[in-house]
Parts: structure tokens; sequence; C-alpha cells
């Protein structure tokens, strides 16, 4: 638990934490608690963190070690994920004597703090888990003086087990085996107890906590030699410039606690960029030289010196001309941003090349951003408009541009630079989390990739990898999973694939109809599965609903992951029984843009094991490219036939590569946090998905980006 916590915080630390001066919103950050909660120790507060906070605790207090991820998904509402190891404690599915244990929590802001009322908050905690930490509150906190705070409060469950002065209905408190279900049927239920507490802060460091506790440690007690000796406790919470958080704790007059609160918050971070050279200045015409038109008489001659020269200042822009046409008032342009993570960036300095460039006639821009060949879309724009609008708000500009479909009206791509060949060299990461008989597994080793563009649309990628060192190989726990091993032979595949041939694909992709767009992949798609992969997609330019489907006909890979197939059986090691599973799945997808950042996707289909059922994903995005969110799968697979964690459900983060460099990049790290891989629900992983690729030169994402248009 400690080293998957101390890994998780490293990270943390790399993509922001470590070096910043204070933040401006680390002073409205509260404390958090040991469930990694707005809180004083153990008991919540209904004082939210502001909008967007990323909060990562690790904190330790009776035999137990807690580490959570909570985020501030709107103002109003957040959410928490919990990995707990508890030690002595007394359970079948305990492992050399620690239970671990995954947890879910949400709570909602019903008021906001004014003059006269307190805030308050209504939370459901471990809702769906195994139930152990399960509870829901109802808690007030107030404002008295500056720096002071009282917090009082009902609690439900484990927060209504010591000092009951009522009861409403019955509660199970029964531990639930697989754990990962709803546990609405003891939602608000059995003993109500209060809780309270003040914090005191003589300045924006310090802050000392007494909370009266209603939680009795039940659990703890019947199954360890926990000691409650009385419901106080003590905390005392030290503030670093950056927001980071080091607390002390006295509880339960036994026992002694600590926790590191690591938070970030990608919404303040800023858009990555700033050390890269200037983008050129907006060149205005002379007066009166819109109307001269005697260039077009050599129209041809003209327009081939122009593209030459504009694909030159674009390549000092890092930018790619891939087509040009030249009118005698209308400049189309098609160009490739593999390096400004905000595509309005990109846009602008394309747009302020242009002027610089193009006869003093052409009065109307068109930019199509391309991407995989595709044109994404035609931004329109009056060149009148950047002369006269350079030192005004970007905004200003928006409202004068148009977004339409670029298919009709791209000009064909440039193939003289094609094909072309790229490959790197770098570290490769694979890792896996909360098998109990070690909560991470990492393998980190070398990557060898390689990309060769036959065309813009056509592609051949490969990935070679080489472990290092790790343990991934030592996996070998048994799967309670009724389903084929699609999945849970990743042990098997991590120690007989090295050095891995990872991925090998050669990918088509295309505009079929306007508001269209479409995938083929071949080869060996993923380190456990080859086959072919067929995607078509439908997202008008301006609207934030897109339609997609996806068909995939699979072949499970040899261990060795090199070029062998050993079809789709597998065996359980331990039973002996063989099972088949199909060759054929895929999904029918709805997105959809929220606006303000917030994404919903659903997926509808056939899995790999042969399960039918559907992902729901929500997200939220950060116009610099952090991206947090998570999924929960369910299909026809029983809670029983699925076996640990009842369904597949996860969070996943998004860390920008350009955040802490100061340099503008489109890359970023993915991390998914499962609470376990099991069989169920599992997908087949495919790189670049037609949305993800589409989305980012369409208005709504671009829109979101143009404070960045002027850069």
């Amino acid at each position: 638990m400690a080293t998957w916590l101390g890994k998780t915080a490293a990270l943390a630390a790399t993509a922001g934490l470590t070096g910043l001066a204070a933040p401006v919103w680390a002073d409205t950050l509260p404390a958090f608690n040991l469930y990694g909660l707005p809180g004083l120790i153990d008991m919540p507060t209904a004082e939210p963190a502001p909008d967007g906070t990323l909060a990562l605790t690790y904190g330790y207090v009776g035999g137990a070690n807690r580490g959570s991820l909570s985020f501030q998904l709107a103002p109003r509402l957040s959410g928490t994920f919990r990995y707990t190891g508890i030690q002595d404690f007394d359970h079948p599915a305990s492992v050399d004597g620690i239970y671990y244990d995954r947890s879910f929590d949400i709570r909602f802001q019903i008021f906001t703090e004014t003059d006269w009322r307190p805030s308050v908050v209504i939370g459901l905690q471990d809702f769906i888990g195994t139930g152990i930490y399960s509870g829901e509150y109802l808690v007030a906190t107030k404002t008295l003086a500056p720096g002071l705070a009282v917090t009082a409060g009902l609690g439900w469950g484990r927060l209504g087990s010591y000092g009951a002065m009522t009861s409403v209905g019955t509660r199970s408190d029964t531990i639930l085996g697989t754990g990962g279900q709803p546990t609405a049927d003891r939602w608000f239920r059995g003993d109500v107890a209060p809780f309270g507490g003040i914090s005191w802060s003589p300045d924006k460091r310090l802050t000392v906590k007494l909370e009266y506790s209603s939680d009795d440690y039940e659990e703890e007690r019947r199954s360890s030699d926990f000691d409650h000796g009385m419901p106080v406790n003590l905390g005392l919470d030290y503030r670093f410039d950056n927001g980071t958080q080091l607390s002390l704790y006295y509880a339960y007059g036994s026992t002694v606690g600590a926790q590191l609160t690591l938070p970030i918050n990608p919404k303040t971070l800023g858009v990555p960029g700033g050390t890269e050279s200037a983008g050129l200045p907006v060149k205005p015409r002379a007066p009166g030289s819109a109307a001269d038109l005697g260039w077009t008489s050599d129209l041809p001659g003209t327009s081939d010196s122009v593209e030459a020269q504009l694909a030159r200042a674009l390549e000092r822009e890092n930018l790619e001309l891939q087509g040009f046409r030249l009118e005698p008032t209308r400049a189309t342009l098609r160009v490739r941003n593999d390096t400004y993570g905000a595509p309005a960036q990109a846009i602008g300095r394309t747009a302020r090349v242009m002027t610089r460039l193009l006869p003093a006639s052409v009065e109307e821009f068109v930019i199509i951003p391309s991407d995989r060949g595709m044109a994404l879309s035609a931004v329109t724009m009056r060149r009148s408009d950047l002369e006269r609008l350079e030192q005004d708000a970007a905004v200003d500009m928006l409202a004068r541009t148009s977004f339409s479909d670029a298919q009709r009206i791209a000009p064909p791509v440039d193939l003289q630079s094609h094909p072309r060949f790229t490959w790197s060299l770098g570290p490769s990461l694979s890792y896996s989390t909360f098998d109990p008989d070690d909560p991470l597994r990492v393998d980190i080793g070398a990557s060898l990739r390689g990309k060769l563009e036959i065309t813009p649309n056509i592609v051949l990628r490969g990935a070679l990898t080489k472990r290092v060192f790790g343990n991934l190989d030592e996996i070998d726990r048994e799967s309670e999973s009724a389903l084929p091993r699609v999945r849970t032979d990743y042990g098997v595949f991590a120690r007989e694939g090295d050095p891995s041939l990872r991925t090998l694909t050669l990918s088509f992709y295309g505009r079929p109809a306007p508001q269209v767009y479409s995938r083929l992949t071949l080869g060996y798609l993923e380190s456990m599965y080859a086959g072919a992969s067929a995607e078509v997609l439908w997202k008008p330019v301006s609207s934030r609903l897109a339609l997609g489907a996806e068909l995939n006909y699979v072949e499970r890979r040899d261990f060795d992951q090199q070029f062998g197939l050993q079809g789709n059986e597998t065996t359980d090691p331990v039973s002996g029984i063989t099972r088949s599973f199909p060759k054929v799945n895929g999904h029918v997808s709805a997105y959809y843009d929220f606006g303000g950042g917030y994404n919903g996707q659903l997926d509808v289909g056939r899995y790999l094991a042969g399960d039918t059922g559907a992902t729901l994903t929500f997200s939220r995005e950060f116009v610099n490219g952090w991206k947090i969110g998570a999924f929960a799968t369910l299909t026809d697979v029983s809670a029983d036939d699925f076996g640990e964690g009842s369904f597949d459900k996860g969070i996943m983060l998004t860390i920008p590569l350009a955040i802490g460099t100061g340099t503008p990049s489109r890359e970023g790290t993915d991390v998914t946090i499962r609470s376990v891989q099991r069989d169920g629900g599992a997908r087949l992983s495919v790189p670049d998905r037609l949305y993800e690729l589409v989305r980012e030169g369409h208005e709504p994402d671009v829109a979101a980006s143009w404070g960045r248009f002027w850069r």
C-alpha cells in the first residue's frame, strides 16, 4: 500500500507540485481527513474543495493504511476512490494478515455558506464496495470568525456506530465478499449518531482540530487489538506554500496517526506554453491594395511561389502545410498540427502567417485542420478582421469566425514528403493495480517505436518492448471468474513476452461522406490480440453529439507476443476447464459534449469474453490537457460469475507532458486505475480511435481553446 501511494504521489509531484509558488486556490483549500475527504480527522465537514481540485492522500491510523484520490468534479459535487490496507484484520480474504479494501464515496453540497447559513453537505461513504467503511452523513459547517469553523452532523452506518441517539429501520453489517456492488439497501438506515468538531487556524499554515467521532471501529476492535478508548480526536495540520498538507493526529485515546495530502488544481495550472518562440504578428495591408487583382494573370505561378513560402513559414511555426488552393479573394490551406495542445493556437499562428504572405486581394482565409489525412473542419475568417482585432480579446475574433465541414472543399494532400519514416527509443511502463498479493506491480523497460506514413492517412506502426526490471511476471493469482480468461492471463503474457512485439498495425483513415469519418486497423492490435478493427464515426463540425460504431475480428496472440496466434480458447489453471470466446466483438457508441469540459460516452455491444452490455464514461477535460474521468461497465455477467469487484469500473487520468516544461505539446500520459481487472466487460485496446482525433478539430474543442488564438 505504501509503495502504491508513494509512486502515485511521486507522479503527482512530478506533474507539478514541486517547486511551485503558492497558488491562489491553495488559500481556499479545506483540510482533508483520513478518508481523503474535506474533514476534521475521521469525520467529514461541509467545506467543499475549490472546483477542479484533485487531491491524493495517504494516511495511517490504528493499523489502517488509507490512500485516496479525490476530485471536485463540480463546484458542489465531488467523488473519492479509496484503497485501504488494514493490518491484523481477521477476514478470509486477508493476505499475510492484511485486508485490502477498495471503496468509492460521493458527496454533494446542498447549501452554500452565507453570512447567516452554514454550508450543508450530504454524502455517501463506501457506497460501492465491501461495506466495511459504509456510512452516510448529513453535515453542516459554519465559519464563526476568520480561521475558526465549527462542524456538526449526523451519521449512519459506520458513522452511526458510536453514541447512537435513534435508529431508522434496519441495516445489515455483513462485509460483502466480492465487493463492488451498490449497497442502496443500507443507505441512511440503522443507528443514527451525532458527530462534530471545531477547527482553528491562527495563520494560513497551521490548523488545530478537535472532533467528537461517531465511529466505534467495531470491526477493528473485533478483529484486532484496536483500543477505542474515547471518541475524541485531536489533530494538527501544517500547510506548505503549494497546498501540500502534513497532518498529525492523536486518535481515540490510544493511537497516533499521520497523513500527507498532495493537492493540485488542473483548472488553474494554465495552458502549457510560454517558452516557444512568439508567433508572427499580423501584417496589415496597405490602403487600397485589396482591390489589386493584377497578380491573377499569373495565378498558377503565383500560387506555387506562395505555397512554397507558406510551407517554409509554417515549418518555422512547427506546423505542416499539407494542401493549398489560391483564388483571387480566397485562400484555402490544409494544415497539420503535431505541436500545439490548444488547437486554436495552431489556427491563430497559421492565420497570421497567411496575412504576411498572401496577395493583398485575398480577403477570406479558410484554414482546415487535418489529422491522419482527414480534413476535420473548415475554419473561415476575414483578413480584415484579423487586421482590426489583433490587439483585442480573442473572443472578438471568435465571434467573426465560422466553422463548417471541410470534406468537399479541402485541397488534396501534397504527397511530396511521403512516404515518411520516424522512430523513437524511450522508456516503457506497464502496471497492474490492486492485486491483494501486491497492490502495485510495475514493469519498467525500453520501447522502440517506429512509424511509416505511406500517406498521411495510411500508417504502418509498431513497437518492440524489453523489460529492464519489474514484477508483473510474478502475477499468479487464481481467477474467480467463470468466464474465458480474456484478461486474467495477463501475468502469463508478462512472463513469456519479454522481449515482446507490443503492436504492429496498418491503419487506414478516411472521409467516406460529409460529417463521416472512418478507420480500418489491421495487424497485432495490442499485446494480447491480433486481427482487424473497423470503425465509422458521424460527427458534425459544430455539434456536441457524435455517433459511432466499431466492429472487431480478433484472435488471441501467443503468450510470447511474437507473431503466433493460439486461437480463442483459454484454460483455467486451477479447474482445468477450457472455455472459448467469440472472434467478433464491437460496440455502437454515443458521445456528447455537455460544455464546460464535461463529456459523456455510452458504448453498447459485445465484449471480448462474449458478454454483452454497456459502458458509461463521464469525464472532465481542461483546456490545458488535463483529463479526469470515471467509467463503469455492466454486462449480462452476474456479480458471482464476474468475481471480485462484481463489475468493471475505474478512474482515468490524463496528464499533459507539457506541464512543467513550458513547451507546447499534444502528448500526454494516460493512467487507468481499475478497482480490479477481471474478464467481464473487457474491451479490445485499439490505438487512435476516431472520436478523440476528430473532436480536436471541431468547433466545441477549438472554441474552448480560443484564448490561445493570439499566442
